[in-house]
C-alpha cells in the first residue's frame, strides 16, 4: 500500500539539508528544518517551510540528539524523516526510533544499517555473496595476532589497522614497518573507542596504489535492484574524499560491467532497499577490485551520478519510502555525460586546518554545465562546531576533458569566497596537474604532490580587482578621451 508523504523533517544541516529541500520543492512536499543555536540564521533554516530549534552548538545536544529530533518531527506534523549524510544517517538505533514513532524512515532498514555498519560483518556478507575482499584478519586483540597472520598468509607491509565500526577516515592507521605496529595498534584502538565507542579492530593488506571506486545502487521493496554506474573517489586528503567523478577513468567497459553487477549481487544478498553505495578499492596494475564497505545512505557525491544519468536519487529515495516501484529497468539507465565534483571546505588549502567566520563575499559559479549545492549565503557564518563543507561544485561535459575544462572555468573565473579560507586553490592545482589530466593517480596523490600543488597556487585577493580598476582609470586618464566613450 502506498504511504503518503507531505512533510519531511530533514535531520541535518547545511549542504545535505539544502540538497534534499530542492527535490522536496520540485515534488511540492513541505520541509521542516532542525537547527542548533549558532545555526539559527543558516541557509537551510531560511529555505525550509518550517524550522525547529533542537539545542545548543555541540552536535550531541542538537544534530545527534535523537529525542529532540523525533520530538521536532512529531510536533511539526512531519510524516517522514530524511537523514541526509553524516550525523545520524547511518545510525540503526535512530532509524528504528523514527519507525517506532510512527514516522516513515527515508533510508534502508535499521537491520541493514546495523549489519553494514560493522565492517567485520559486512565483509563476511560480501564473501557470502562471492564478492572479492581484501586479505585481512578480524577481531584483533593484540599485535602478536597480526604478526602471525602476516607470516601464515605471506602478507607484506604496508598494512592498514582499522576500527571495525569506523568511517570517514577515523580509526584508520597505516603501518609501513614492524616497529610501528604496537603504536599504530594502540592509536587505532583509542581513536575507535573515542569516535565510535567500540574498540573492535580489523587489519587488512594495504593496496599500495589503490583507486577508490564506488557503485551507486537503487533498490525498491519489490526486489528490483539496479546500478546507476560508478564513481571514482580516489583523490582524498586524510582518508576523506575531495574530488569525485563519474564515470571512472580507471575502468574499461567490461570491468565496469563486472564491478557494477558485483555491487548489485551484494545488495540483493543483504536485502537492500532505497539508495546506497558499494565501495571498492581497485588495484590498477592487477585490474582487481576488492570490497571495502557499503554506505547505507545518500552519498555526498551522488550529484555526479545524477548529472550523467539525468535521474534524481533523492526523489527515488522518497518514492521507495512511499512504497512505490522503481519505474524503469536496468537497460533503460543510460549515461551520456561525464561529471566532476569538488568539495569546497572552509579550510586552509596548505594545512587543511579549519577556517571559520563570516563569509563577507560569495560569488557562485554559473554558466553551461555547472551545478551548485551550497549550504551558505553571503553574510552567513560558518561555525566551528561542524563539518567544514559549505559547498559542492559540480560540472558536466560531453567527455572528461570537457567536464574538467568547465571545472577550471568555475574555480578560476567565477568562484569568489572571502572572509574564510577555502580549498579552492588546491582543487584548481589538482585539476590542472598533468597526472590528473591523464587520469593517472592513486589515493596517495595529494600527499605525494602536496609541495608541487601548493607551488601552483595563484593568490587572488579583492585588492587585485581594485588595482585592475585603478590601472584602467590611470590608462584612460593618460590617453585622454577615446572614440568609444
Amino acid at each position: 500500500m502506498e504511504k503518503k508523504i507531505e512533510n519531511i523533517l530533514i535531520a541535518n544541516r547545511g549542504v545535505p539539508a539544502v540538497r534534499i529541500m530542492h527535490t522536496c520543492r520540485d515534488r511540492r512536499i513541505r520541509t521542516t528544518a532542525v537547527f542548533s543555536t549558532p545555526d539559527r540564521l543558516a541557509h537551510h533554516v531560511f529555505m525550509a517551510d518550517a524550522a525547529v530549534h533542537i539545542g545548543e552548538a555541540p552536535p550531541i545536544e542538537s544534530y545527534l540528539n535523537m529525542d529532540r529530533i523525533i520530538d521536532a518531527a512529531l510536533k511539526s506534523g512531519a510524516d517522514a524523516v530524511h537523514p541526509g549524510w553524516g550525523f545520524l544517517a547511518e545510525n540503526h538505533e535512530f532509524a528504528q526510533r523514527v519507525l517506532d514513532a510512527g514516522l516513515i524512515w527515508i533510508g534502508p532498514s535499521p537491520e541493514v544499517i546495523r549489519k553494514m555498519g560493522d565492517k567485520i560483518q559486512a565483509k563476511s556478507l560480501a564473501q557470502k555473496a562471492t564478492v572479492p575482499t581484501i586479505p585481512g584478519i578480524s577481531n584483533v586483540t593484540d599485535v602478536a595476532q597480526i604478526k602471525k597472520w602476516m607470516q601464515e598468509e605471506d602478507v607484506s607491509f604496508p598494512i592498514m589497522i582499522k576500527a571495525a565500526a569506523g568511517g570517514g577516515g577515523k580509526g584508520m592507521v597505516k603501518v609501513e614497518h614492524g616497529d610501528q605496529m604496537a603504536q599504530a595498534f594502540a592509536q587505532a584502538r583509542s581513536e575507535a573507542k573515542k569516535s565510535f565507542g567500540d574498540e573492535t579492530i580489523l587489519v587488512e593488506k594495504y593496496i599500495e596504489r589503490g583507486r577508490h571506486i564506488e557503485v551507486q545502487i537503487i533498490a525498491d521493496a519489490f526486489g528490483n535492484v539496479l546500478h546507476l554506474f560508478e564513481r571514482e573517489c580516489t583523490l582524498q586528503r586524510r582518508n576523506q574524499k575531495i574530488i569525485e567523478e563519474a564515470p571512472s577513468p580507471s575502468l574499461d567497459d567490461s570491468l565496469r560491467q563486472e564491478i557494477c553487477f558485483t555491487a548489485i549481487r551484494l545488495m540483493r544478498e543483504i536485502g537492500y532497499t532505497t539508495a546506497g553505495t558499494v565501495e571498492f578499492i581497485f588495484d590498477a596494475p592487477t585490474k582487481k577490485f576488492y570490497f571495502l564497505e557499503v554506505n547505507t545512505r545518500l552519498q555526498v557525491e551522488h550529484g555526479t551520478t545524477e548529472l550523467i544519468t539525468g535521474l534524481d536519487i533523492v526523489g527515488i529515495m522518497i518514492d521507495v519510502a512511499m512504497g512505490r516501484k522503481i519505474p524503469f529497468k536496468q537497460s533503460e539507465v543510460q549515461r551520456n555525460r561525464w561529471a566532476l565534483e569538488v568539495r569546497l571546505n572552509a579550510e586552509d588549502p596548505k594545512t587543511f586546518s579549519p577556517s571559520f567566520g563570516t563569509v563577507t563575499r560569495f560569488s557562485v559559479p554559473q554558466g553551461p554545465g555547472v551545478r551548485i549545492a551550497s549550504g551558505i549565503y553571503e553574510g552567513a557564518d560558518i561555525p566551528p562546531y561542524y563539518d567544514s563543507l559549505f559547498m559542492l561544485l559540480m560540472t558536466a561535459g560531453a567527455d572528461r576533458e570537457d567536464a574538467v575544462r568547465v571545472m577550471d572555468r568555475a574555480l578560476s573565473r567565477n568562484l569568489r569566497v572571502e572572509g574564510v579560507k577555502t580549498l579552492a586553490p588546491l582543487l584548481l592545482s589538482i585539476i590542472r596537474h598533468p597526472a590528473f589530466i591523464a587520469g593517472e593517480f592513486s589515493t596517495r596523490f595529494i600527499e605525494e604532490h602536496m609541495d608541487e600543488l601548493i607551488s601552483m597556487f595563484k593568490e587572488k585577493e579583492s585588492e587585485d580587482e581594485v588595482l585592475k580598476v585603478a590601472k584602467y582609470v590611470a590608462e584612460i586618464s593618460a590617453l585622454g578621451p577615446q572614440k568609444w566613450m
